[in-house]
């Protein structure tokens, strides 16, 4: 008996050493050359997303059976990749981490099925995931093996959409089929400097096309986030980037069953909102920062922007109202006037998609003079494109509240969830103008052959204006005609949305049976 106690304690040591051995990596200088780059090692990234002494690994002596080319005198354990489960905030979220130290973080086949398992875990478990990448692409020396690895990971991606929230944290390089999968998740987060994303690297550019480009210039963490739309975020290192998405995993449910968690702050319900009177110009011309407003209205004035460098003439944020998270959708007059465009409306389509999802209501504040107008716009699929933000307003079934702060004009009045497209409560401040166009623009047309004939055509324009405001645009016309449900006074916004919103909690609404939606594309 002693002898079996003895061997056991032996296999116990054998096991702690062999754990220490896939935590440290084949190779000491790994991890130094690792930290040169500004980078931390997986293992150090998980510690910074989970809370503490949470992570429980899957997989840790896990090792490849791939021969040729060196590989079957290299078999580290973990294969390059760690996977397992902790807590945020106490919530479970599985996470799996490219560890770049081995094989430069490439994809072969244990390495994917490691990554397979824990995607199958957080699904079944009903769980957020987050991806922590770091990886060179496929491995090369496993061939196509490692390309079908690739592809059950993007079979994965699409199943779990809106079932689980999936987020994709970019930490280095990650091209071909290394990024594919992050376009396919929820939210993109990238680091300055260390992180990149392209399907053709510099070198293929350079042979293909003879553009001289940098990794950074092609992919970088700016121009995904300011550029392509890719990215949702962009940020300085590492640590503050993971603390956001330890931020935005408290704002969101573990699944699409289940609502957000609710964090009741100590801000009043009835709080007036006297400084909305200042904030917000009488002068549709005049421009002002709808920020502002969404921090005067929510709870703390705290809210987080949804791709805030991209298409900036739409604002997207996730913030909460009485405790209870709510996604806010919004025109930002600072930033070309608030017009709607190709990459706003995808920008908002895309973040109506998830938080109907995910049983976040949509609060959508309008201000809005129309679509951009021009060539450019019309050739690059305006139509098409500024239907998507229709479509996914059209589609969502979670609680809509609409609210006109000022202008709201044409096509573009309908498209930000207006009543006729289904907004369960649409509303108004009393300067809001809803008509098909700007008065100055109507009265052109409607009265074109009368100002061309006129002796003094500007007095009878303005004259003509006027009297097209004080008929068709005045703040009650559309409230008289049951298109909005209430004008509000702006200080009693807060209170207003808290109470409407309250009421609608218990919505529920269907969709009629079918596979799925054919949205524009």
């Amino acid at each position: 008996m002693a002898m079996a106690h003895e061997s056991i304690h032996a296999r116990i040591d054998e096991l702690t050493e062999i754990k220490e051995t896939a935590r440290l990596g084949p190779d000491p200088a790994a991890t130094e050359r690792q930290h040169g780059k500004g980078k931390l090692t997986a293992q150090e990234r998980i510690a910074l997303l989970l809370d503490k002494g949470s992570f429980n690994e899957v997989e840790t002596l896990r090792r490849h059976r791939a021969t040729g080319f060196g590989l079957e005198d290299r078999k580290p354990y973990t294969d390059g990749v760690v996977t397992g489960w902790g807590t945020v905030h106490g919530r479970t979220v599985f996470v799996y981490a490219h560890d770049f130290r081995i094989f430069g973080g490439a994809l072969g086949e244990a390495h994917a099925q490691k990554i397979h398992k824990i995607m199958d875990l957080a699904e079944a478990a009903g769980a957020p995931l987050v991806s922590l990448n770091d990886g060179a692409g496929a491995r090369i020396q496993e061939g196509v093996t490692a390309l079908a690895g690739y592809g059950g990971i993007f079979q994965r991606n699409t199943r779990s959409s809106g079932v689980i929230p999936q987020i994709s944290v970019m930490l280095g390089p990650c091209a071909g089929g290394a990024a594919y999968s992050p376009a396919l998740t929820d939210f993109v987060f990238m680091v300055r400097d260390t992180s990149q994303m392209f399907i053709t690297g510099p070198d293929v550019v350079r042979t293909v096309t003879g553009e001289e480009i940098t990794q950074n210039g092609l992919g970088g963490a700016d121009v995904h986030a300011a550029t392509s739309g890719v990215s949702h975020f962009a940020y300085d290192d590492e640590a503050e980037c993971i603390e956001d998405v330890r931020y935005l995993l408290s704002l969101l449910p573990a699944n699409n069953r289940e609502l957000s968690p609710v964090e009741r702050s100590g801000d009043p319900v009835d709080r007036l909102n006297d400084a909305l009177l200042d904030l917000v110009p009488a002068g549709a011309g005049q421009a002002y920062d709808i920020r502002k407003v969404i921090e005067e209205v929510v709870d703390d004035g705290e809210f987080f922007e949804v791709h805030p460098l991209w298409a900036t003439n739409i604002v997207c944020a996730l913030t909460r109202l009485d405790g209870h998270v709510v996604g806010v959708v919004a025109n930002q007059p600072a930033s070309m006037a608030g017009v709607l465009d190709i990459d706003a409306s995808e920008k908002g389509a895309r973040f109506v998609q998830f938080c109907d999802a995910f049983n976040i209501p949509l609060v959508t504040l309008v201000d809005v003079p129309g679509f951009l107008p021009g060539v450019d716009q019309e050739h690059n699929g305006i139509i098409r494109r500024g239907a998507k933000l229709l479509y996914a307003y059209c589609n969502a079934t979670v609680p809509r509240i609409s609210l006109v702060l000022r202008k709201a004009y044409g096509g573009a009045y309908i498209v930000m969830d207006s009543r006729s497209i289904g907004a369960d409560l649409a509303l108004a401040w009393p300067t809001n103008e809803i008509a098909v166009m700007g008065a100055e623009g109507a009265a052109n047309v409607i009265f074109r052959r009368e100002i061309n004939a006129a002796d003094d055509p500007d007095e009878v324009r303005e004259r003509r204006i006027a009297e097209y405001k004080n008929e068709l645009m005045h703040p009650y016309y559309a409230a008289e005609r049951g298109l909005i449900d209430d004008v509000i006074d702006p200080r009693e916004t807060r209170s207003v949305l808290i109470r409407s919103l309250d009421m609608l909690r218990a919505k529920h609404a269907d969709l009629p049976a079918r596979k799925h939606g054919n949205p524009p594309q």
